[in-house]
This record gives structure tokens, sequence and C-alpha cells, in this order.
């Protein structure tokens, strides 16, 4: 394992190492998906330390769009690595070949650095302030605060009393961080608070400045027997778009509970799968593994352990999950699964070796495959603006890095299908222009339609049509269907709060209103 003498710039050898010439693509035009080194920023990489393997644990790409091809990787022994997946990474077989002497040349290029960031397993990392810093949750209760530059500790978050599962920050103020733990509370932090005291190695050591206990307990609300703490574990939390709500899930049940941070006395609303809670109690209670939201903000998917993946619209849960997503196997707590930032894709590990892809607007249809791990498919994320890059992680101690390549399509099922388009007429109340994304994806379609195309023999995915849109785009597409929902909405400025979309994108000149605003009645 490679060691870093130098205090050079974190970014500036990143920068450095670079391939001239590279660029993102504003308009890709997605083809065979694989993970194979077959161009740039694909392959794979085995977390590994001086010839020992570990599981990964969490992965996260950097959010900023310069250093979107950035992915920070955790793992099992507490290490913290950064790998730049703009470089080859790699063939399996190079990685297994290289792996019990020493890392494969491919992936000692790719690996920016690593360094011991806990002396346990690292659950769940967070980027934060630009992605100068980066927030790591252990196992050893505690989380800390990471300066990537100076690859420094500048502060640990205590408090937690059981390992730290999750952590989000807040989406306009990166002082404010959440954070669950498997003694069942969540906690609020502020970074800017001053410090409690210091440790013994000197660190700046936090406490919380609002903390939730028991925050999911058992529907019977017996008592925990000891040994059982897991069973009210905090397993995912977000902060929601409207900077005050915050969303929280638990080993317990199915049931996603929405907080107001300025009231935490009580959960403010929940969602779950089942209207009537004597449906679940006889079914069985199933524990959710994971939450994610899309960049704006408009949908919560909730990973449960009926392996279903739920997805809410955060401004009608009482309606419970607009739609369900099923086809993986999600048997514990590690599979996890990830929104795309413009909400079209659900993007799931899995417990069977593959990582599944499902298109938000066709739940029913079956979902692509994505085969080459060897064990447990456990985290997974997306590139935020390199459209079409994802990355998985797995318990055969391998990160892949997909790619959706120029020059394809991905056709679904029998060669007799017949795909159709329906375009909504521009009316008032969507006023949006077709853009690159309808335009691309239109192409997409023509070109499936109009030729049987051959899967890459190389990479034996099970395949099924995918388009994705730019951010901008998804914003656009999204907001579309709010804005539209009556046209009435958008005559007054009454109107105008009570507007959907109001909660996630508050006009400037109007009172601003919260998630809380559509579930609580004034007396």
């Amino acid at each position: 394992m490679r060691r870093w003498s130098h205090p050079s710039s974190f970014f500036g050898d990143l920068r450095s190492r670079e391939l001239n010439g590279f660029k993102v693509r504003k308009r890709p035009y997605l083809g065979d998906l694989s993970s194979e080194p077959s161009g740039l920023g694909t392959g794979v990489v085995a977390i590994e330390h001086d010839g020992v393997s570990t599981p990964p644990l969490a992965i996260s790409f950097c959010k900023t769009s310069r250093n979107s091809h950035l992915l920070a990787v955790s793992d099992e022994d507490g290490y913290l690595s950064f790998y730049n997946t703009c470089q080859s990474l790699g063939s399996v077989a190079s990685c297994w070949e290289k792996a019990v002497t020493s890392s494969s040349p491919q992936a000692v290029e790719a690996r920016v650095c690593d360094w011991i960031a806990h002396n346990n397993a690292i659950f769940d990392v967070c980027w934060i302030k630009d992605d100068n810093h980066i927030l790591t949750a252990s196992g050893d209760q505690t989380i800390k605060i990471w300066n990537v530059e100076k690859r420094k500790c500048t502060g640990i978050l205590v408090g937690h009393t059981g390992s730290v599962k999750s952590l989000c920050s807040h989406s306009s103020n990166p002082d404010l961080v959440v954070s669950g733990s498997r003694d069942g509370s969540f906690a609020l932090w502020d970074l800017r608070c001053e410090s409690s005291y210091k440790n013994t190695h000197g660190e700046i050591c936090l406490g919380y400045t609002a903390v939730v206990k028991e925050a999911h307990t058992s529907i019977q609300g017996k008592r925990v027997r000891r040994g059982k703490a897991g069973s009210m574990s905090i397993t995912s939390v977000l902060y929601l778009k409207d900077n005050v709500s915050l969303a929280s899930a638990g080993a317990v049940d199915s049931v996603v509970k929405f907080w107001d941070t300025r009231n935490l006395k009580s959960p403010v609303t929940q969602a779950c799968p089942y209207v009537e809670p004597s449906l679940e109690k006889e079914r069985g209670l199933h524990g959710i593994s994971c939450l994610s939201q899309d960049s704006n903000g408009v949908f919560v998917a909730a990973s449960c352990m009926d392996n279903r993946i739920y997805l809410y619209d955060v401004l009608h849960l009482d309606k419970g999950p607009m739609k369900i997503f099923s086809g993986s196997k999600i048997e514990s707590f590690f599979v996890k699964s990830a929104i795309s930032p413009d909400g079209a894709y659900i993007l799931g590990g899995s417990s069977d070796g593959n990582a599944y892809i499902w298109q938000v607007r066709k739940p029913e249809g079956l979902p692509v495959m994505l085969k080459g791990h060897e064990g447990e498919v456990t985290a997974v994320d997306w590139c935020s603006s390199e459209i079409g890059k994802i990355a998985t992680t797995s318990d055969d101690f391998m990160v892949r890095v997909w790619n959706f390549k120029k020059g394809g399509c991905i056709s679904s099922g029998s060669p007799k299908a017949v795909r159709k388009r329906v375009i909504a007429p521009n009316t008032e109340g969507r006023k949006l222009a077709m853009d690159e994304h309808l335009y691309s994806t239109e192409m997409a379609d023509s070109l499936c339609a109009s030729r049987e195309v051959a899967t890459n023999p190389h990479s034996p995915v099970q395949t099924k049509s995918l388009e994705f849109s730019t951010p901008e785009s998804g914003k656009k597409t999204h907001f579309r269907s709010l804005l539209g929902e009556e046209e009435e909405m958008q005559k007054s400025p009454d109107a105008e709060l009570s507007s959907p979309s109001s909660v996630l994108n508050p006009p400037p000149s109007l009172k601003r209103r919260t998630i809380r605003d559509y579930f609580i009645v004034a007396p």
C-alpha cells in the first residue's frame, strides 16, 4: 500500500494526474453497460491494504462537477481511500492476479491516496463544504471530520452510544449534519459550535445540538432486550430539500418518519407501504436498509427488507408509495439503493450478487441486471455530473465503475416489442419546452426501433432501454409535473403558496413553506 510523504495539494495531485484532453460528454448516448476497462473511467478496483483484502462498505462520488470523477471508498478495516475514475481501473483478472502480492498497476495509478480514518469499520461517508471535507461514520461510535486536502482530522463528533450507520448534510448549510446510530437515536450537529474538549490526541471533540432517542422502536412498545439493539437501529437519515425537515428509517419496520428540526418532540408524519399497520404486522415486520432522494427532493426511495424499493412523493406521503420496484434481493442491511440525481432511475444492490437499475416511470418493467460481482452487492452511487457513470461495491472486495458508452442502445426483452412515447400537449401549466434530454432520448428510441442492437458479449447484462437526462433537464422534467397539477394555482400569490412545488422551490417574495405545513392543520 502506498504512503504519501509530501503534503502537496490533494486536488492539485488529482488534476495533475488527469488524462489530457478528457472532457465530460454533455449529451451522452447511452449504450452497452460494462465495467471492463474498454474506455476512460471504467473498470474494477480490488480493495486491499498491505496485500489483505477487505470488503468496502460505503462509496460516494464528489458532488462538485469539477471533481465528480473522484470516488471515496470506506471499508471494514477503517480505511478511507480515494480513486480517480478517469483513469483506467483494470479488469477483474488483473486485480486478482496482483491482489496477493501488491495492487494492480491500474489500481495504483487510479488510487489518489488512502489512510486509516478509524480503528473500526466505516459505515458511511459524506462530502461537505464543496468537497474539501468529508465525514466518516464508524463502528467506534464517532463521526470524524476530515480535511481532504491536508488529509487531517479536524474534529470528532461524539455522543452516540452505538455504531454510527448513516450521515447526511444540510443541502444549503454544510455545517449542519444529521446522523443515525445503532443505539436507536438520530442526532443533529452544528460544526460551527465550540469544542466540548480535546481528546488525548489533541483532536477537537464536538457534542450534538439535538438528539431524538428511540426514534424507531417496536410497534409493541416492548423494551429491547440486551443484545437486541439492532432491532431499534436507525439505518438511514436524510435532510430534505426544504432545509428544515428530515427523514429517518430503522431496522424495526418499514415506516419512514418525517421530522421538523425546529420541533423534534414527535414526527410530523410518516409513510409506510401498508395503509393499515395491522397488514404489515400480519405479513411480518421488515426494516429499511437505506433512504435516498433525488437532487430536487421530490422523491424519497426506501429499500425495504421485503425485497422491494418503495418510492414516495414527499408532498403526498399519506397516499403511501407511489411506485414499487421489485426484482432484487435485500437480505441484509448492507444492501443499499440510490435514486438518480434527475429522479428518473433507481440503482440498487442485491444479495444475489447483481446490481439492478429500474426506470422510475416503468416500475412494472424488468430492471436492467448488472452482472459481474461475486458477492452480495452492497453500496451504490451515481456520479452527479458524468451522466451514465455509476459505482457499486460488493463483499467480493471489489468496487466496480460502470459506464453507459456512446454509440448504442440497450433493448429490452422481445424484439417484437413496440415501444411508444406519448407527449402531452404544451398547456399553460406546462410551458417548459422540450430540451436536450427529450431530443437525445427520442433519437435513442428511434435507433432501438429501427435496428436490433447486439449486447456486448463481454458484459453479461440483461438488457433494457435506458434514457438519462442532464441535471438541468431533470429539474424541468420533475417540476413540470408538479407545476402542472392545476393551472389556477399559478394565478395568485395565495394559490402559489398552496402549490406543491412551493415547499421545495418557494417564491422569493412569499412566505417560505416547509413540508410540515402540508401535514399540520392550524387549530
